[in-house]
């Protein structure tokens, strides 16, 4: 069994509030506008979080016509885990971030913000010194928590604090046969990492299944930048996306980015550089002066006659995608 059922319980802190209705968690907060819903904020928004979750949701209020949004983070700039593009449009888009800040109450259309500063340890301390900041809606926006508390009754199954699912490299909890993956496990909480547990997870299965040890699959070397041959590509400017400006933004919900139209998008596709995988140049067919490589055809790619080949590395030293790797033949 695997077993991926996301994080989406809220996190939140003690606050003290006499409104507790205007005390909001981003999630259920921007799952209401998804489903169509407006909610009602009033003319000034605060934001507790750091994330892309805060930026989402600070974001959002602007488009519901709060006049004043700021995002409250208790460490510094250089330690917010948002990335730093959403960090941005946020800001075009007149979101303010006060950093070492960390909300202590909630009253009466204000919060008390204390400001912090960082120990010998870069970690964040209190001050004592505080100000106050109008705030019609406080949205929480500090990280979710996995509902995995239908697992505690499995035999061998150990959490986490923030109820994470501890698993082994193969995906496997301390109950055999039962895998867990995606943001229910340790791990950066992406759709790219939750996809990439689910092939990982198909292959220890199956492999458990099986009774076969769990193998993990090699990871090829890397063709970085340098080991390209640039002559071979021409020079192609990157297609410019048309982008809403920041007033157009935040009256709707209009798409930030527009998409390409379909000459461009061809184009882009054909600069891609195809960074270690062969997209059949012929160049090694042409370049070997031993005939040692055979085209199997389009699609099929090359076969090579390591009996004529005598090692030149000529083909190799042509590729321009280093998708061909010189291997020492064993003495």
């Amino acid at each position: 069994m695997f077993v991926a059922v996301g994080a989406h319980l809220a996190k939140r802190v003690n606050i003290p509030s006499r409104d507790a209705r205007s005390l909001i968690d981003a999630v259920s907060f921007l799952h209401q506008v998804a489903a169509g819903e407006k909610p009602e904020l009033g003319s000034h928004v605060a934001v507790y979080g750091g994330g892309n979750t805060a930026m989402d949701a600070a974001r959002v209020a602007r488009r519901l016509g709060a006049q004043d949004t700021v995002i409250i983070y208790r460490r510094t700039e250089a330690q917010m885990p948002a990335h730093e593009e959403e960090r941005q449009d946020a800001q075009r888009e007149g979101v303010q971030i006060n950093w070492l800040r960390t909300i202590t109450a909630f009253d009466d259309h204000e919060i008390r913000v204390e400001q912090m500063e960082l120990d010998d340890t870069g970690r964040p301390r209190p001050t004592g010194r505080f100000e106050t900041l109008a705030a019609d809606t406080v949205i929480m926006a500090l990280g979710q928590e996995t509902e995995s508390a239908f697992m505690r009754t499995l035999p061998g199954v150990e959490f986490d604090r923030d109820g994470s699912v501890r698993v082994s490299p193969t995906l496997m909890t301390g109950c055999p046969g039962v895998f867990a993956g995606g943001d229910m496990a340790p791990c950066e909480r992406t759709v790219t990492v939750g996809v990439g547990h689910c092939k990982k997870a198909a292959h220890y299965i199956d492999a458990w299944l099986r009774g076969d040890p769990a193998q993990r699959h090699p990871k090829h070397p890397a063709a970085d930048f340098d080991r390209l041959h640039l002559w071979y590509f021409g020079d192609a400017r990157r297609r410019q996306q048309p982008e809403l400006s920041p007033e157009d933004r935040i009256s709707g919900f209009e798409e930030v980015m527009g998409g390409l139209s379909a000459e461009a998008a061809t184009f882009e596709a054909g600069r891609c550089l195809s960074c270690g995988n062969c997209f059949e140049c012929d160049g090694c067919l042409g370049a070997c002066p031993e005939d040692a490589v055979i085209k199997l055809g389009r699609g099929h790619r090359y076969r090579f006659d390591y009996d004529r080949c005598t090692g030149c590395a000529t083909w190799y030293d042509q590729c321009p995608v280093h998708a061909i790797e010189m291997i020492a033949e064993p003495r």
